[in-house]
């Protein structure tokens, strides 16, 4: 017979071994969020999230996955390498009208940070989106079938002045800023549809000038669609059907995250990310305090946004009008809102 000793530490033993997080009963549960950047200002909550704890206290540890844009981190969720992805809507919506299925489950962006830039050499040449007729464009890589939202904006924009795809050269430029930057400096592209704060970064340089910023309402209500949710949450249905407390978990922790930012400032926010390089802060910080309001503040889909995500699809992909931003959202966690 086992003395009773050797069984209640046999028993303290066992408890030792399961990972509990700090206030939470539950095991700790891992995953892997694919993330364009880093630096890359929309998605920028997701990596303060473990940085601040919002994981650790929802039970979670996250690992996030840089990549080098949207199409990459839908492509590392599709492959598996990841259970989320942290992407543009109008993405996922082109995904699914290419045959692809993914769901998103929270907003993460409120207002998008999208820059039509062109070279500083053209600023006399190049006075409206008309001017870039016959020019070279560069745009994020497309990936899995489906169009980056850059190239979708690209073409919106194109559209707004009587162009046509055909009518400019496209051109991957990635979102590596010394890519970009080389290919601008040597004319390799006219002008790069890019995100904050990287056109900030040019701008400040001298080496570019801002044709469109949607970050701007003012100078963007011609264009359908300027209030696109550029960043979302998203992961696989396999996930939401098995995993469904993955999910509940990974979303109350970016809402802990989105209620920090507001409650927090700029220069906390950049100290928090390890953010060391004095001009990278500097930008940074100036982009933080220039768009106030570009995170999402709970993490819900509006109705707004989702009748803004549908136009700007629908207008720059009017061949899937059937592909509705609704119909790809499961709300069960974050919720919805007027």
């Amino acid at each position: 017979m086992i003395p009773a000793w050797r069984l209640w530490t046999f028993g303290l033993l066992l408890l030792l071994s399961v990972s509990v997080s700090p206030g939470h009963a539950d095991p700790v549960l891992k995953t892997v969020v694919s993330v364009v950047g880093p630096g890359n200002l929309s998605y920028m909550p997701m990596d303060l999230l473990p940085r601040i704890g919002a994981d650790r206290e929802e039970g979670l540890e996250v690992q996030i996955r840089h990549v080098g844009g949207g199409g990459m981190a839908i492509k590392e969720m599709i492959s598996r390498n990841s259970d989320f992805s942290v992407a543009g809507f109008p993405a996922l919506m082109s995904l699914k009208a290419h045959g692809g299925d993914l769901v998103g489950v929270a907003a993460i962006a409120d207002s998008p940070q999208f820059v039509l830039m062109v070279r500083k050499g053209l600023e006399g040449q190049v006075r409206r989106i008309a001017d870039l007729k016959s020019r070279i464009i560069g745009v994020h890589t497309s990936a899995v079938n489906a169009k980056t939202v850059s190239q979708q904006l690209l073409e919106l924009l194109l559209a707004t002045d009587g162009l046509k795809p055909r009518d400019v050269r496209m051109i991957s430029s990635g979102q590596e800023w010394d890519k970009r930057t080389a290919m601008l400096e040597s004319g390799q592209v006219d002008a790069i549809v890019s995100e904050e704060p990287f056109a900030s970064v040019l701008l400040a340089q001298g080496k570019v000038f801002f044709l469109v910023n949607l970050g701007e309402p003012e100078t963007t209500r011609h264009i359908p669609g300027a209030r696109v949710l550029h960043a979302a949450l998203a992961t696989r249905p396999d996930v939401v059907a098995q995993e469904p407390e993955k999910i509940r978990r990974l979303v109350k922790a970016l809402r802990r995250t989105l209620v920090w930012i507001t409650e927090h400032s700029p220069e906390e926010l950049v100290e928090r990310l390890g953010v060391t390089h004095p001009e990278e802060r500097q930008h940074l910080l100036l982009c933080l305090k220039k768009y106030p309001r570009m995170f999402s503040r709970d993490g819900a889909f509006s109705k707004e946004q989702i009748a803004q995500t549908n136009l700007f699809f629908h207008t720059s992909t009017p061949e899937a009008t059937s592909i509705r931003m609704e119909d790809l959202i499961n709300d069960q966690w974050a919720g919805r809102k007027e």
